[in-house]
């Protein structure tokens, strides 16, 4: 099977916490339904190295003016969508969700696609309905106050839900068997030990 790319957009201030459980899980080939299948990319607005809110530099694979195809584009938070930052990022998201390619946003990046225009029209969610409202986008009544939510190709989650904006990156990307993705996810939500039996019990020879 030929491999994909999931695209990461980075930049200065990225919450680095946001994104870990999905850059994993994407990387690693095991208890995936076709191991390999995708990897990740990162790619920035430019060449240049940029830190996280961490402290973590990270150099750009690519960068914004190179991304022609994707599987998936991911959008962590951080501190510079809340100055309305980022917006060369949001021209291409529009073109890929014309192009049938879903966009996974998490905390800030969900008040990014607020003011693009992109959730005035579909289920969504962010930290809170007030931050998406400080934006004065129109989708109010379409905020949903969950962790996370899917809304055809489009996936927003609030900024403490990392685990569950990777759990619905994954069932997007059709990454998991679902008996796996749910033993997946119970055993980080709960810390249940008998999650992870569940899931080497499900795991596949091949992986």
């Amino acid at each position: 099977m030929e491999k994909q790319i999931v695209h990461l957009f980075i930049f200065n201030t990225l919450a680095d916490w946001e994104i870990g459980f999905a850059v994993a899980g994407i990387n690693n080939p095991a208890f995936q339904k076709h191991p390999g299948r995708y990897r990740i990319q990162t790619v920035g607005l430019d060449a240049e190295p940029v830190t996280t809110i961490g402290g973590v530099t990270i150099l750009p694979d690519i960068t914004l003016d190179e991304l022609n195809s994707s599987a998936m584009l991911i959008l962590p938070g951080g501190e510079v969508w809340n100055a309305g930052k980022n917006a060369e990022i949001l021209e291409t998201v529009k073109a890929l969700l014309v192009s049938g390619i879903p966009i996974a946003a998490i905390c800030g990046a969900t008040a990014g696609l607020a003011r693009a225009g992109i959730l005035d029209d579909k289920p969504h969610t962010s930290n809170a309905s007030e931050y998406l409202q400080a934006t004065n986008y129109r989708g109010a009544a379409f905020y949903q106050n969950q962790p996370a939510v899917t809304a055809g190709d489009v996936i927003t989650a609030n900024s403490t839900a990392p685990l569950e904006f990777a759990y619905h990156i994954f069932k997007k990307l059709d990454i998991y068997d679902t008996p796996i993705l749910e033993a997946w996810y119970a055993l980080f939500k709960t810390g249940d030990a008998s999650y992870y039996f569940t899931l080497q019990k499900l795991r596949s020879p091949s992986t």
